[in-house]
């Protein structure tokens, strides 16, 4: 099989929109208000985004890509590889999951093979540049989608949050932990746990304390040296210091900094880090 017959294909919480060398497609998730629906694709103007909602009082949400947008993000495809948000935050992986099905009935001589990152942004950054980088070497499609599930448990996220009101809205933490945060000036320090859910580890006060922080779980959780990831939601000052930091704990690394797309930025707000890692 030619490696151009294998399709990389995620939802747009991965902040990616191409892969060189490969096929890619992205299907959007989209952020709702009472009076506006964000779209997360290539049009859409994150910053004007965030400051539209770090100013709205009322109730907001995200909906996940749907099954025929995920056909559509499949294409004709013969073997298609395709990565999700984490199942526990949100219908995107249930999704593909059908449309996987339905591919492959309509099409029997097609595969699709569909992860569960149970995580975003960052992390499915590395997972997507892996596949990648094994389509590119000529790799079968089995073994791309063996190395791929085995990498993903080499990898993990953290970041750090200066306001959770979002999170408040959508039931993921306390509407008193967020008010309490904001008032108080504290940053949250968390990470994606190994079941998908959002962990919180630390409250810190100041940037630099935070980044620490972000830097001693890292530490923890077993980096010492492999790629990084990290996407900010207008805080690309925070995003430099903590690689500096990282440089001056372990030498030179493979560091990417890149502001967060419109999910990511809806769930980290303004100021918030999302950070993804090679764990060994």
């Amino acid at each position: 099989m030619l490696m151009q017959s294998i399709k990389l294909v995620a939802d747009s919480s991965a902040d990616t929109l191409s892969l060189e060398g490969v096929d890619f497609a992205c299907a959007s998730l989209k952020i709702l208000t009472d009076n506006k629906e964000y779209v997360d694709d290539a049009t859409l103007d994150v910053a004007a985004m965030a400051q539209e909602l770090s100013a709205y009082k009322g109730k907001s949400s995200t909906a996940c890509p749907g099954v025929g947008d995920w056909l559509t993000a499949f294409g004709e495809a013969e073997r298609v590889i395709c990565v999700t948000i984490t199942s526990n935050l949100s219908g995107s992986y249930n999704a593909a999951c059908i449309a996987k099905q339905d591919y492959e009935e309509q099409n029997p001589e097609r595969r699709v093979f569909v992860l569960d990152s149970l995580s975003a942004g960052p992390e499915l950054r590395l997972l997507l540049e892996k596949a990648q980088a094994c389509i590119r070497s000529g790799m079968e499609y089995d073994a791309v989608c063996e190395t791929l599930t085995a990498y993903a448990k080499k990898t993990a996220l953290l970041f750090v949050l200066e306001s959770m009101k979002n999170l408040a809205n959508n039931g993921r933490v306390s509407p008193l932990v967020a008010k309490a945060a904001g008032l108080l000036g504290i940053r949250a320090v968390g990470k994606a746990s190994n079941v998908g859910t959002l962990e919180l580890l630390n409250k810190c006060r100041g940037r630099e304390k935070a980044l620490q922080t972000i830097a001693d779980n890292m530490q923890a959780l077993g980096y010492s040296s492999g790629r990084v990831r990290i996407s900010h939601c207008g805080n690309e000052a925070a995003a430099r210091l903590l690689r500096s930091m990282l440089i001056a704990r372990y030498g030179q690394l493979d560091v990417e900094i890149y502001p967060a797309r419109g999910l990511c930025s809806f769930y980290a707000e303004q100021g918030g880090l999302l950070v993804g890692f090679e764990k060994g």
